[in-house]
């Protein structure tokens, strides 16, 4: 216990404060006494989040859950103010140290009889902690408090709270993270949903730290990663735990949440207990004079002089009482007063965007004041690009710039991905627009196929460094739940629509004047957007993120680039032409041997590898198949009313616009609204259903159909489908990255999306050559219809396909889904 400082209130509450306990990962610690002299803990919560109302009324409700947790082995919570101007909860008081204090600097590891006595009471309030349906998740020896008749658990009840609240304004600059590497379970370490089990695997780690005082997979010296790897996968070192307790430590301690006894059955094999006291005698007499010295202490009056600089960890609370009008400016992070050597705190994983799951040494910061305008610069990027691919489709050149293009971006978005970590992703969008802005007026000017070729590679390339800095910057710039569903909105907005709107605008310009203004119409747009980010984005110091491997970097580009080759030259040399057969089997060869490397070398599943948890998988799934879906459908729709219904270009993007404005519609004001109040699964599968049937209505279209009847559903409920999954998806395969990591999580997400597109341009081609060399010249319309329903076809199978795969593996669930409490 400390003595008040000036800065500290009086009272909190009901109670009169006395002493200065420590400093938790939700805020300050007292102890109080009520005006019945019961003496108590009261915690107060930080300052800044009493501004949150999301986190008042996840406190009011875990707070309310944790009360009714029963038991002798838990501090039982007493009183709480969740409507207080700095919110507050009270907790009995358990005069005693933490176990960590105990083992590493009173007494050392405890004997075996005290150990098998702790297993058993830990084990019950466990028990009395999910019987009132919540989950500790953070059990370990500083929320173990040693007392004379026994221990108890302490900390339960308010975690959850935490999650609703962002990376930005709380995780990362508080300190409140939820989980130590020492003490934590294989699923938490790996971001997977968590059970009751969890718990005892903490369980297991807190008894071998009791009987050999170290932790279970040694100290984290070698770095977080690497240790956060020893527990996700390798064995527990029981050396020196008491053989009679091996075996239930070692059952505790399983990989597999399922094979692990639960806290009831754990109480019941340690219910026959050693006769006499539960701790050796030397360690009762400390804790006898611990308590004796409560007794006799005494608070003295805050000094008055000299008058402190505020503390901006002690909440704002005046000492009449009166209410905060604002909170008081961020500050910086702190570490939770008792957290032993080893139990550096890492982030819970869950439902919307948590902090990073292995967050690397970067800088807290705020929020940037312009993202939103920032926001629009970056929509106007990414529209920039799909503007240039579609609208070149309408040039009069051969096939070399198209393939070209495809293979330059798929070869450099790995590399591009890195810049962004290194260099920073605002700077490798000034780099990208400045290098896009000339490409395209070289493109514009191009007089023949090889400066053309040029020209399209070079577009490509810094199209390749754009596209993953801008998926990086909305994921790392927007955090708060609603405020990111708002971006990641915008952002599949784009990706859904932005299509359509360069098939219009591509369309309308090369039937008024040439296909060229599109690309010199390119050249202001990215001016514009270079003075936007040059002023609206957030930037940060160059060379901090995840250094590359070289060799990783080599199989992942070179891989995916001969497999967008091998794709593309298949649709005009069929799939059985060596040359194909060759480039297809290699590029998977590469990107198989890539991948094997990413997760050889990463350590522990990190927030960049596609593998790291299982709804990212889920994610890669859905983005390739997905990708291939959709990428067979604006060019059929083009080449069917282009050359059946005999549109012009122009006319075709007006007849296609109203597919993009319902992706922007669906996009912007249903997926936004929803993405932090649903399931992200539940959007991403019913929307690519939607998108699904939507294609197959429109592969039912004949040369009879009328456009209101058949094409225009059809189209809608495409575009609908897109704009409700494409930003879910986004938003759930980059959650949780660390943001020095994320421009390389971003590339990845878009590699997956890249190698799905490359299998539907492959497929769309060779169906609709297969049909028009079996044609004549009077069926050569008819047999351009059925290749375009045959490539419907499959697009719609391969979109069930992506919602059956985000069905079974994207598991991230919403607050309102979530089921019972979690602490």
């Amino acid at each position: 216990m400390d003595q008040l400082i000036a800065a500290d209130p009086t009272r909190i509450g009901p109670y009169r404060l006395i002493a200065r306990l420590g400093e938790g990962g939700m805020g300050l610690v007292y102890l109080g006494r009520s005006e019945g002299g019961r003496t108590v803990a009261v915690k107060v919560v930080q300052a800044e989040h009493a501004g949150h109302p999301e986190f008042r009324r996840r406190f009011a409700r875990e707070v309310a859950a944790a009360r009714r947790v029963g038991g002798d082995w838990t501090a039982a919570v007493l009183d709480a103010d969740p409507e207080a101007a700095v919110p507050w909860v009270a907790t009995q008081y358990i005069p005693g140290p933490d176990l960590r204090t105990v083992v590493a600097e009173d007494f050392g590891p405890l004997p075996e009889y005290s150990v098998h006595i702790l297993a058993n009471r830990l084990a019950v309030a466990l028990k009395a902690v999910h019987d009132a349906g919540l989950i500790h998740r953070d059990l370990k020896p500083s929320n173990v408090l040693v007392t004379v008749d026994g221990p108890r658990v302490i900390d339960f009840g308010i975690a959850r709270a935490m999650d609703s609240l962002t990376a930005d304004s709380l995780h990362t600059r508080t300190g409140m993270l939820i989980g130590s590497p020492g003490f934590m379970s294989p699923e938490q370490v790996r971001g997977r949903e968590l059970t009751p089990a969890s718990d005892v695997f903490c369980l297991g780690a807190v008894l071998v730290y009791a009987s050999t005082g170290r932790l279970l997979f040694g100290a984290a010296d070698s770095g977080l990663n690497a240790h956060l790897f020893r527990v996700a996968e390798e064995e527990p070192d029981l050396t020196g735990v008491p053989q009679p307790l091996t075996g239930l430590v070692r059952a505790c301690l399983e990989k597999d949440p399922a094979a692990r006894p639960t806290p009831g059955e754990i109480a019941e094999r340690t219910a026959a207990e050693p006769a006499g006291e539960w701790l050796p005698g030397s360690v009762l007499a400390q804790l006898g004079r611990r308590a004796a010295r409560l007794l006799d202490w005494s608070p003295e009056e805050p000094a008055a002089e000299p008058i402190a600089p505020p503390d901006p960890r002690i909440p704002s609370v005046p000492r009449q009482h009166q209410p905060v009008p604002t909170p008081p400016p961020p500050y910086a992070p702190t570490t939770p007063a008792g957290t032993p050597s080893g139990e550096r705190s890492v982030p819970a994983q869950g439902f919307g965007p948590p902090p990073a799951a292995l967050p690397g040494p970067a800088a807290p910061h705020a929020p940037h004041p312009r993202r939103r305008w920032g926001l629009g610069v970056l929509a106007l990027t990414q529209l920039l690009v799909l503007l240039d691919l579609t609208g070149a489709s309408f040039a009069d050149y051969g096939t070399a710039p198209v393939t070209a293009y495809a293979v330059a971006f798929a070869g450099l978005l790995l590399p591009g991905g890195y810049l962004c970590d290194r260099l920073g992703a605002k700077r490798v969008v000034i780099i990208g627009l400045s290098g896009f802005a000339l490409a395209s007026a070289l493109s514009g000017a191009a007089i023949d196929d090889g400066l053309m070729t040029v020209a399209r590679v070079l577009q490509g390339g810094f199209a390749a460094l754009l596209t993953p800095a801008t998926l990086s910057l909305v994921s790392t710039g927007f955090t708060e739940p609603r405020e990111r569903a708002r971006a990641f909105g915008i952002y599949g907005a784009v990706a859904a629509g932005g299509g359509a709107l360069g098939l219009f605008t591509g369309g309308w310009l090369a039937q008024m004047a040439s296909w060229r203004l599109s690309e010199y119409l390119c050249v202001p747009l990215a001016a514009l957007a270079l003075t936007g980010a040059a002023k609206l984005l957030p930037g940060r110091p160059a060379g901090e993120g995840a250094r590359p491997d070289p060799l990783g970097v080599l199989l992942g580009s070179v891989g995916l680039a001969v497999l967008v080759y091998g794709m593309d030259e298949a649709g005009g040399l069929g799939w059985t032409a060596p040359q194909v057969l060759g480039a297809v089997a290699l590029g998977v060869l590469l990107l198989a041997a890539f991948l094997w490397r990413w997760s050889a070398t990463s350590g522990a599943p990190s927030a960049e590898h596609p593998g790291g948890r299982r709804d990212r998988v889920g994610c890669v799934l859905a983005m390739v198949l997905a990708g291939a879906g959709f990428l067979a459908l604006l060019p059929s729709l083009g080449i069917y009313m282009q050359y059946v219904f005999g549109y012009a270009p122009g006319m075709t993007g007006v007849m296609i616009l109203p597919l993009g404005a319902a992706a922007v519609i669906a996009a912007t004001q249903v997926s936004a609204r929803l993405q932090d109040r649903v399931a992200p699964r539940v959007l991403i599968v019913s929307g690519l259903v939607a998108a699904a049937a939507g294609m197959l209505v429109l592969a039912g279209v004949d040369s009879d159909s009328a456009y209101g009847t058949r094409m225009l559903p059809g189209m809608l409920l495409a575009g609908l489908g897109g704009g409700l999954a494409f930003g879910p998806l986004f938003a759930t395969a980059t959650a949780g990255v660390d943001p020095q990591r994320s421009g390389t999580a971003s590339a990845l997400v878009v590699m997956a999306q890249q190698a799905g597109e490359a299998i539907g341009a492959a497929l769309l081609v060779a169906l609709i050559t297969a049909r028009l060399d079996a044609a004549s010249e009077e069926t050569r319309s008819e047999e351009l219809m059925r290749g375009y329903g045959d490539t419907l076809w499959w697009a719609g199978g391969a979109l069930l396909l992506a919602a059956l795969a985000a069905g079974l593996l994207i598991k991230a669930r919403s607050p309102e889904e979530s089921g019972p409490a979690t602490a």
